[in-house]
């Protein structure tokens, strides 16, 4: 097979591409890794023992123990920051009751779906129905459909189910309720003391405030708390991933110590501490160093946050995405007032209605707590008191995102 494409920058003609890509593949075989288990830094890792979440495991444990006994758990919401531990909590849980269910031989599944994976409340269901071994088609049902096809094979089997929904607040804030609505109904339609639980997994705190009244009676039962993990607690936890991932003595206490602080800096995320670590690792083995140093560090840090934003702006519904190729119109910072004057034109340039000022204010927050930009409101004087935006992490790695969005590319 032929592969044709522009050549290789700084390799010539006459099989120098192969030649470098054999000493490439030469060198990382003659040379020993700096790793004992890599998969200790995966971000879907559940390691036996979890530092400092004794109290929230404990929690959880008790509110799901009634599974035990056949009878329904409450559904629960779990809350706090990005990698406060609230995922790996809820698996770790998981498994330890799906190992105590396996040997009652009881008839209850643990299912995780992930909403912003997911991307649709139909997806979300589709993924729930794979898990359970029922058909859902990709398109073609409406949800309340897809939905009783669950509910009847549930009944029928006599099955119960408890899901493990994290980042549930991205499917309410980009669509509706919906689908969580139909999943609270599923108790009314299972008969037989068959049961539908839900653990919620958040980032967002006033979450809630966006949930129809019918629909947070019914799922905000019981809620746990993280915190934001300390300086010396990030640290704790990466000295036992180092244990677990690297050969003793390649990572330099510097190193270490430069990665939980930055980590702590960002509201104490221990998933963000895991992976520059990580990232770190991986390119001092890429250089042949027998060390990971506080420079790999810094330069992991740097290739994570436009690895970040990448992924964050190419998630994010179309009016934020609009907001943001506004912003990327100026060339330094700009008021609201200018920049809803641009968003308007880019809407009304691809036949869409512009939301209001009020509206664009709030997805202004938003973006602002997600750390894409900077929007700090500031005195006018007498014009009174308006935003001074900015983007607040690199503009190429935004405009790269958008660009992958179709329409947004169009106007770019």
């Amino acid at each position: 097979m032929e592969f044709a494409g522009a050549p290789v920058e700084g390799v010539g003609e006459g099989g120098a591409a192969g030649d470098v890509l054999d000493k490439i593949f030469n060198n990382i075989m003659k040379s020993n890794s700096i790793f004992t288990n890599r998969d200790a830094l995966r971000n879907d890792y559940i390691p036996d023992r979890i530092l400092f979440r004794d109290d929230e495991i404990a929690q959880l444990g008790q509110m799901l123990a009634p599974i035990l006994r056949g009878n329904k758990p409450s559904n629960i919401f779990l809350y706090g920051k990005t990698g406060t531990g609230k995922t790996v909590v809820a698996k770790y849980v998981m498994r330890k009751l799906g190992e105590r269910i396996s040997q009652l031989k009881l008839n209850t599944k643990f299912i995780y779906v992930n909403a912003r994976l997911a991307s649709t409340q139909y997806k979300v269901l589709v993924e729930l129905g794979s898990q359970l071994d029922i058909s859902i088609p990709f398109t073609g049902l409406s949800l309340s459909e897809a939905s009783s096809r669950i509910f009847d094979k549930l009944r029928r089997d006599g099955v119960n189910v408890v899901l493990i929904f994290d980042e549930i607040d991205y499917i309410v804030k980009n669509y509706d309720d919906n689908v969580l609505y139909e999943l609270t109904r599923a108790n009314n339609e299972l008969l037989g003391g068959n049961f539908v639980s839900i653990v919620g997994i958040s980032n967002d705190l006033k979450f809630k405030e966006y949930l129809d009244p019918r629909v947070l009676s019914s799922l905000s039962e019981e809620e746990i708390v993280f915190p934001p993990y300390t300086v010396d607690e990030l640290e704790a936890i990466l000295r036992d991933r180092v244990k677990m991932a690297f050969r003793p003595g390649v990572v330099s206490e510097a190193a270490l110590k430069l990665c939980a602080s930055l980590a702590a800096a960002e509201h104490g995320d221990a998933r963000r501490a895991v992976d520059l670590l990580r990232v770190a690792g991986e390119l001092a083995e890429r250089e042949g160093s027998e060390e990971v140093s506080p420079d790999h560090v810094t330069r992991a840090s740097k290739s994570i946050e436009r690895d970040r934003t990448y992924e964050v702006v190419r998630s994010l519904p179309l009016h934020a995405k609009l907001i943001l190729a506004a912003a990327l119109s100026v060339p330094d910072e700009t008021n609201t007032g200018r920049l809803y004057s641009n968003y308007a034109l880019m809407a009304k340039r691809l036949g869409i209605e512009p939301l209001t000022q009020r509206r664009i204010s709030g997805i202004l927050s938003e973006l602002d707590v997600l750390g894409i930009i900077n929007a700090p409101v500031v005195s006018s004087g007498r014009f009174g008191r308006s935003k001074r935006i900015r983007l607040a992490v690199p503009r190429d790695a935004v405009a790269r995102a958008l660009r992958e969005d179709e329409l947004i590319s169009s106007i770019l």
